[in-house]
């Protein structure tokens, strides 16, 4: 089946050069690269100058060439040459001056050094994935511009007010489903490199679309950190979880309790059962697999105890009793599962969606032996996911029929208005 192609947003038809303009920039007859790059430097040129001499125009208040007026003080007072970065690189301008040296040009303020499209080029480059010397090195050889590491960092740390705004920011008062997992990233701490759990929270709202709530950095897990993430949670205005879906996180059922008591943790099934493959070899992980199917797809928790005590009573339960002990755990936290209607189950049956995003991130960052700092991972992850869920507009899979399911289960809590 041919798949339509997504419609562009329009843009606005761009008016014509005139003909005498462009002449005297590109002479008649063929251009090669290069001459078509000078041309278009050139351009560039003329109109970033053309603009700050209309800036101290308009600051100024009469043209040049025309008569100053008489209760005018300040003038004109020539130029100044600075070579400012570009994304076609180094471009040397002409900067008009005033005499009293009150003009503060906005295009390229005083003391820049850097056009907007090459800060954001830095940004890009670091977003996905290249050290400080990679990127140094990628725009020596593509603009034959010297830029230095600090510059660089300095580029990139600018980025650290709009993280720490992020997660800051206020958030909805209630969410039907937050997926909790964690990556681990290598960090320098206190001269030494550690691994340490970055956690992340996937949030389903309540129109199915899905939300990053925050980013958290610990080197262990346990209930006095989760407290932390849920106060957080708390603080910014999240009121109330619907259902929290978690691979076994230490410590997570009692700082929930405690926070959001009336908030439903659910185990991973997927994590429950691929954690229970580990402990048979290949050839068997496939009828393992078959043996445990009546248990989670049960059509009720009764149902469901009563296949996991004939498969603990089994063969299979009495060649892998280590299965039957890692379920049994887990069991108070696998129930819930069974209280809900299929739509529903669908939906927390599994964290993978949050897994394909820490996968994604991995990707990213696994060029970089260990960070120097919480911040700086926290940085490039989050760049990295908002580069990722940038295409996220769309409700998440067979939401809508679950959504009825919710606001059926839940009643008010999931229906009542949003702050």
């Amino acid at each position: 089946m041919t798949r339509r192609r997504k419609a562009q947003p329009s843009e606005a038809p761009l008016a014509p050069v005139p003909a005498e303009i462009l002449d005297q920039f590109v002479h008649q007859g063929p251009l090669t690269p290069e001459e078509l790059d000078a041309a278009v430097r050139r351009f560039k040129k003329a109109i970033i100058e053309r603009a700050l001499g209309a800036e101290l125009t308009h600051h100024l208040g009469y043209a040049p060439g025309t008569g100053k007026p008489d209760d005018a003080t300040n003038h004109r007072n020539g130029t100044s040459g600075k070579t400012v970065l570009t994304d076609d690189g180094p471009l040397p301008i002409e900067v008009p001056r005033d005499r009293d040296g009150s003009f503060e040009p906005r295009l390229i303020g005083k003391h820049e050094r850097r056009f907007t499209g090459f800060d954001d080029k830095i940004i890009a480059l670091y977003a996905r994935g290249l050290t400080v010397r990679e990127i140094q090195a990628f725009l020596a050889e593509m603009y034959a511009t010297d830029v230095s590491p600090d510059l660089i960092s300095a580029v990139t740390d600018a980025v650290s007010a709009d993280v720490a705004a992020w997660q800051a920011r206020p958030l909805d008062a209630m969410y039907p489903v937050i997926f909790f997992d964690a990556l681990r990233v290598k960090i320098r701490d206190e001269a030494v490199v550690r691994s340490k759990a970055v956690y992340l929270a996937l949030a389903v709202l309540r129109d199915g679309t899905r939300e990053i709530l925050g980013i958290w950095i610990e080197q262990t897990e346990g209930a006095k950190f989760w407290m932390k993430v849920f106060a957080d949670l708390k603080t910014r205005g999240c009121q109330d979880i619907l259902i929290a879906v978690t691979d076994g996180l230490k410590g997570m059922s009692e700082a929930l309790s405690a926070v959001y008591p009336a908030t439903t943790l659910q185990t991973c099934i997927v994590h429950l059962l691929r954690h229970s493959l580990e402990f048979a070899n290949w050839k068997e992980r496939k009828p393992l697999a078959a043996a445990l199917r009546p248990i989670y797809t049960a059509p009720s928790a009764d149902a469901a105890l009563a296949a996991f005590d004939a498969f603990a009573r089994g063969p299979w339960g009495a060649r892998f009793p280590t299965v039957v002990a890692s379920w049994r755990r887990a069991w108070p936290q696998v129930i819930p599962f069974f209280a809900f209607p299929p739509e529903v189950r669908r939906v927390i049956y599994t964290t993978n969606a949050l897994e394909s995003l820490n996968a994604r991130v991995r990707k990213i960052i696994k060029t970089r032996g260990h960070f120097p700092t919480d911040e700086a991972a926290t940085k490039l992850i989050w760049l990295a996911l908002r580069n990722i869920t940038a295409a996220w507009s769309r409700a998440a899979p067979a939401w809508r029929s679950a959504m009825n399911q919710f606001a059926i289960l839940y009643e008010d809590r999931f229906l009542a208005p949003q702050a």
